[in-house]
């Protein structure tokens, strides 16, 4: 009689592989089960999972329309069955308001790290492979960067490339991506003497070729979890520049700008302010959680 036919379990676990398919799908389901033993991880999945549908629903979710409001009638109402994080002083809904603005959240977050991640893990893989000169220009250039607080460098290119949701975008994005250069370098370092890449080079493989297909790929988790973690930072200077006015302009719904617009009013009409001040801390921390989660996940050297 014949054994039995493993189960997925034991085939995704199996410590060989027959294909480089079963082996990519093992890790990640190893991953995933380091990940999900992580409550705290779990929890800021959860908040994440719940800020995209928000955003996505939008339109559903939200009781009022985020612009307009009725300033004779409900002009800084408390919180309520009607309005349940009460009024603006322009008479509008702050709870629809948060709602449209977790649009604008989403989108300043996926653009940074689509624009930032990339520089950072070219510029550093790059520097690393290459070494001498090279490494010693492309480092210097990101030292500069890293000399100044990330805000304060913001607030120089947007004061140079005008206000608004799109130049706040570039700004940031420009000021984010050192801190995954240094990560890509370190890691590029350590790749680039294994017998894995010198077995690459002397079957041909051009040094853009071995970056781009080899090196860089042994990267991407690392530069995955800092991003994670980054996100926190990211929507606080997004924040930042929206209560100076330098973000996303009037009438938007931007967090930092519902807080700017609040606190003329924060010690009698305290829910102005606190309702974006509290969203901006939740997803935050969502994000803070949910990269702990990924380090832990990702890490090569952890035991599952």
């Amino acid at each position: 009689m014949s054994d039995a036919a493993p189960s997925w379990h034991d085939w995704l676990m199996s410590d060989r592989p027959a294909s480089r398919r079963q082996a990519a799908l093992g890790r990640a389901y190893s991953g995933w089960r380091t990940f999900t033993r992580n409550r705290l991880a779990m929890a800021g999945l959860a908040i994440i999972l719940a800020l995209i549908l928000v955003a996505v629903l939008a339109g559903v979710l939200a009781p009022y329309s985020p612009y307009e409001g009725n300033l004779t009638t409900s002009r800084l109402l408390p919180p309520s069955w009607a309005h349940p994080f009460g009024t603006d002083d322009q008479g509008r809904d702050i709870l629809s308001r948060i709602i449209y603005g977790s649009r604008i959240t989403l989108f300043i977050v996926i653009l940074v790290a689509v624009l930032a991640a990339p520089i950072g893990l070219l510029v550093g893989t790059a520097a690393g492979y290459a070494g001498g000169y090279v490494d010693a220009a492309l480092m210097r250039v990101t030292d500069i960067f890293l000399a100044f607080p990330r805000l304060i460098l913001a607030l120089a290119f947007v004061a140079a490339l005008g206000p608004g949701i799109q130049n706040a975008v570039i700004a940031i994005a420009i000021t984010s991506w050192p801190p995954y250069a240094r990560i890509a370098r370190a890691e590029t370092l350590t790749i680039r003497q294994t017998d894995y890449i010198a077995a690459v080079r002397l079957v041909g493989a051009s040094p853009l070729r071995i970056v781009l297909r080899h090196v860089m790929p042994l990267c991407v988790p690392s530069v995955i979890v800092r991003v994670t973690l980054d996100m926190a930072g990211i929507i606080l200077t997004a924040a930042g520049l929206g209560f100076l006015g330098l973000g996303a302009q009037p009438p938007m719904p931007e967090w930092g700008a519902l807080i700017a617009n609040g606190r003329n009013y924060v010690l009698d009409q305290w829910w102005v302010a606190a309702a974006p001040g509290a969203a901006i801390f939740v997803v935050s921390l969502a994000f803070n959680l949910l990269g702990d989660g990924l380090r832990d996940a990702l890490d090569p050297k952890a035991e599952r």
